[in-house]
């Protein structure tokens, strides 16, 4: 457990959910204290479509697990531990909420 800093939880959205994300990232924001990202509306990174990007404590991922589970709407989230080991963080250490989507990996490596 020491090795995770945190974890980051991406909201994945078409251009059409924008506004279901910008909702989804403000109630996580008011329930756990997240702080909450850009929002892009294109692929930017390992991540294949629009995403927020929020930052979760690492002592308060349970009860934003729990919750993004049942409150994620259709909205797709990834999520996966902070450790500094960033391929190992997007492939080994990651959590999916929904469909998993194939990320771009080739930053990593």
């Amino acid at each position: 457990m020491s090795q995770i800093h945190n974890f980051h939880a991406h909201i994945y959205f078409n251009v059409d959910e924008l506004d279901a994300a910008q909702t989804l990232a403000s109630e996580a924001q008011s329930l756990f204290g997240v702080a909450v990202g850009h929002f892009h509306k294109r692929p930017v990174g390992p991540h294949p479509r629009g995403s927020c990007q929020l930052t979760v404590a690492r002592e308060r991922f349970g009860e934003f697990a729990a919750w993004a589970a049942l409150n994620r709407r259709d909205l797709t989230i990834f999520a996966h531990a902070e450790t500094g080991n960033g391929l190992a963080d997007h492939t080994a250490h990651v959590i999916w909420f929904g469909q998993s989507e194939p990320l771009d990996l080739s930053l990593f490596r």
